[in-house]
């Protein structure tokens, strides 16, 4: 805990050495009879503090290339050689999934762009997790929907530079009061179960004071 603010809880992204000031991992509210599926969701939130964010660049290998056909969600599309990509790295937000949809879409509807990741293999949805770029940008699309407000930073990024960089354009976002974080509602306090239990089942940043935390098996179990 840090001195003088005893509701953020601070941990080292996976892979890193030291904590970048700029990012605080918050451990969100999950109610004791989750299943396991929806407690992984709301297992833990980032929550970006307003100082300088660290320098990195999100530079993965290289898995191929593409023409976007079809936007299918907030952080998934079609190329046009049927296969079926997902964005690494952010949690799309917006009121619909229309509106999910139409961010993703203004960006990358009919543009050819480029993959990057460390394993081109698909889920078990046949989906294929990817860094994506649109031709002579070195910033991923992910950092252009976090900077816009259209993404919260994912904590489920094992890639330290790519986590680092993701952070700070969230960091700009919040700073800037873009998209999401134009209302107060982002991120929800613990002392207000009602509020984030309407959540449940979706990725959701809480912040509280944490009382004790019980580990089973993978997920881990907070009461504030």
């Amino acid at each position: 805990m840090r001195e003088g603010a005893a509701s953020e809880a601070v941990f080292p992204l996976s892979g890193m050495d030291e904590v970048c000031e700029h990012a605080a991992m918050v451990l969100s509210f999950i109610p004791a009879r989750l299943s396991r599926a929806r407690a992984c969701a709301l297992a833990f939130g980032l929550l970006v503090t307003a100082v300088p964010p660290c320098a990195a660049s999100c530079a993965p290998p290289e898995l191929g290339e593409g023409h976007v056909a079809e936007i299918i969600g907030g952080r998934s599309f079609r190329l046009d050689d049927g296969r079926e990509i997902r964005l690494a790295g952010i949690e799309p937000v917006g009121a619909t999934r229309a509106d999910r949809i139409n961010a993703l879409s203004a960006l990358l509807v009919g543009h050819d762009v480029s993959l990057r990741g460390a394993d081109d293999a698909p889920d078990r949805y046949g989906r294929q997790t990817a860094f994506v770029y649109l031709p002579a940008s070195d910033t991923p699309v992910q950092a252009q929907l976090l900077s816009a407000g259209a993404a919260l930073a994912s904590p489920e990024l094992e890639d330290r530079d790519c986590a680092a960089a993701l952070l700070a354009a969230e960091s700009e976002a919040r700073q800037a009061q873009r998209g999401t974080w134009a209302v107060n509602s982002v991120i929800k306090n613990a002392e207000s179960p009602d509020d984030i239990l309407a959540g449940v089942g979706r990725f959701t940043v809480v912040e509280g004071t944490v009382l004790s935390v019980h580990q089973s098996g993978a997920t881990a179990y907070l009461n504030f």
